[in-house]
């Protein structure tokens, strides 16, 4: 499963991050890093289309494993390869654009996250409209839950109350959000994670425990 073969790819991935090196170690690439990937999305597929909301898990690259290769583009990092695997789970019609939970990979630990990022328009003003209604009180509740369990809020994008909004309400610093994530800090890997059915059971509490942010998205926002 997510043991020391995998971990030490992406140990070595990181010390050789070019075309070369990758495409002669392609294989293991496949082997100790996407087979047991997809086989951990595929166990706990049943399990997370029943949580409230329920969640997508597709087996399969560009699904709920994300690309390995990295869009430069417009970075100044060229190096063409993620170091770390990202595995999504998600409410909508597409992993990117809707409420999800985020599972990240890294060498020598893991994280977890929820949330949407960059709420379009429409998005945004249902959600500034909401809180306005409830002064702020499911929103809080929601991120309150989630946080119980090892993750915190991203900072308010904007330094200022949006124009047309009280900003000395008590809720007024959720207003200056624009979009709603939570992430939790890097940690040692468990020891779950390296057998299969402990290793779906991790990922599946991780992603019931992140409900109720995605529950208000789905619910408040996301339409």
């Amino acid at each position: 499963m997510i043991g020391e073969e995998f971990r030490a790819f992406l140990r070595e991935l990181n010390e050789n991050n070019d075309r070369a090196w990758f495409e002669a170690n392609k294989p293991r690439f496949q082997n100790e890093v996407v087979r047991p990937c997809l086989e951990l999305i595929g166990t706990v597929d049943g399990a997370v289309s029943q949580l409230n909301p329920p969640l997508r898990a597709e087996p399969k690259i560009n699904g709920s494993l994300r690309r390995i290769y990295r869009d430069t583009r417009f970075s100044k990092d060229k190096t063409p390869y993620h170091t770390h695997v990202h595995l999504i789970f998600w409410t909508g019609g597409h992993p990117n654009k809707s409420p999800a939970t985020h599972i990240v990979f890294n060498a020598d630990s893991y994280g977890y996250g929820a949330g949407h990022w960059a709420l379009d328009k429409e998005q945004l003003d249902r959600m500034r409209q909401q809180i306005v209604s409830d002064e702020g009180n499911a929103v809080s509740g929601a991120v309150e839950a989630v946080c119980q369990h090892g993750v915190k809020l991203d900072p308010p994008a904007l330094a200022r109350v949006p124009r047309g909004y009280d900003k000395d309400a008590d809720y007024a610093d959720w207003l200056r959000q624009k979009a709603l994530v939570v992430k939790s800090g890097n940690a040692p890997y468990p020891k779950a994670l390296e057998n299969l059915d402990d290793a779906a059971n991790l990922i599946v509490g991780i992603c019931e425990k992140m409900s109720p942010l995605n529950r208000y998205l789905v619910d408040h926002v996301w339409v």
